[in-house]
């Protein structure tokens, strides 16, 4: 960890990506299992979400720019369902006004500096 001290609003964020790229995994475990197509892609997606949350909470910038286009990406494979892609954009502005936050900034630049 660095010596910053962890911003409530990248805990919530970490959180969420850590829950919902579990949840997402053990949803899709079954389609995985059943060798459906592109489960494989869905499951390394859903670990993807996993490892950006356990490394922001551990202060690393690029998990934050990867949290970003994790967010993009969903959106992009929602369309043409407009309120879905729309959805996805509203939680990638709000991930990313969390994520930029002066004090998150501080926190990810500490880690930075000591590493």
């Amino acid at each position: 960890m660095n010596g910053e001290k962890l911003p409530v609003t990248v805990l919530i964020v970490s959180g969420v990506y850590i829950v919902m790229g579990a949840v997402g995994f053990v949803y899709h475990f079954r389609e995985l299992m059943a060798l459906q197509p592109n489960a494989v892609w869905i499951e390394l997606f859903r670990l993807l979400a996993i490892v950006c949350g356990v490394f922001l909470l551990r202060g690393r910038n690029w998990a934050r720019w990867l949290a970003l286009a994790w967010m993009a990406f969903n959106g992009a494979v929602s369309f043409p369902a407009l309120d879905q892609v729309a959805t996805h954009f509203v939680f990638l502005i709000v991930i990313a006004w969390l994520l930029f936050q002066p004090g998150a900034g501080r926190y990810f630049r500490a880690s930075s500096e000591r590493a």
